[in-house]
């Protein structure tokens, strides 16, 4: 019995080594949009908790002046700055392409002054090569204590419309629910501004 044990025991190993890597983003080492779910719905059970979602400013613009490693370079410092300043008491991850997500903990209601620190840290110039690739990143956030009974992918739509006005005006963090008239874009409008898009109807859930 005991080899049986042995062989079950390096079996569940190995399966939870493929699903530690399965929510992984290859390129940023971020969890990947599955691993970040399963950690924040865990961490919103604390109203005190905020979501905020990240946005790469010009990243097409910057790939096609720069290159693709650039601006994957690019990408990776942003994760990186994230993760740091989220650290292990929160989640950061990666939705895909240049959107990037974390839940945190804002036990002091200093969330603002934070968020506005993180922004200048996000935005912060990447050596690549011999070339300094400058950008600026647009950023939402909600916090979760604002809008109780509401789950992840809806205060995700929250704070993506937030960030996506904060885009537009080209202003630092923006809170969903805060800011002079209560300024929203719909989800529709936002793609509708990125892609030149078409749809009318309900806007979809960013989750």
């Amino acid at each position: 019995m005991l080899p049986l044990a042995a062989g079950w025991s390096v079996h569940g190993w190995w399966l939870r080594g493929r699903l530690h890597r399965a929510r992984r983003d290859p390129l940023t080492g971020l969890v990947t949009r599955d691993g970040f779910t399963h950690r924040a719905r865990k961490l919103l059970k604390d109203p005190a908790a905020i979501v905020v979602l990240a946005d790469v400013d010009h990243f097409k613009q910057i790939n096609d002046r720069h290159g693709h490693a650039a601006g994957d370079a690019l990408l990776k410092a942003v994760a990186d700055r994230l993760a740091h300043y989220v650290g292990r008491d929160g989640v950061a991850g990666r939705l895909g392409g240049d959107e990037f997500a974390a839940v945190l903990r804002d036990r002091d209601g200093t969330a603002a002054d934070l968020l506005a620190v993180l922004h200048s840290m996000l935005a912060r110039p990447v050596n690549h090569l011999d070339a300094a690739v400058r950008t600026t990143v647009s950023l939402g956030w909600v916090r979760a204590g604002d809008f109780p009974g509401e789950d992840l992918p809806a205060l995700l739509r929250r704070a993506d419309e937030s960030m996506y006005a904060a885009k537009q005006q080209r202003t630092g963090p923006r809170r969903a629910g805060a800011g002079v008239g209560r300024l929203f874009a719909t989800l529709a409008g936002r793609r509708a501004g990125r892609r030149g898009a078409r749809t009318k109807g309900t806007p979809g859930v960013v989750a």
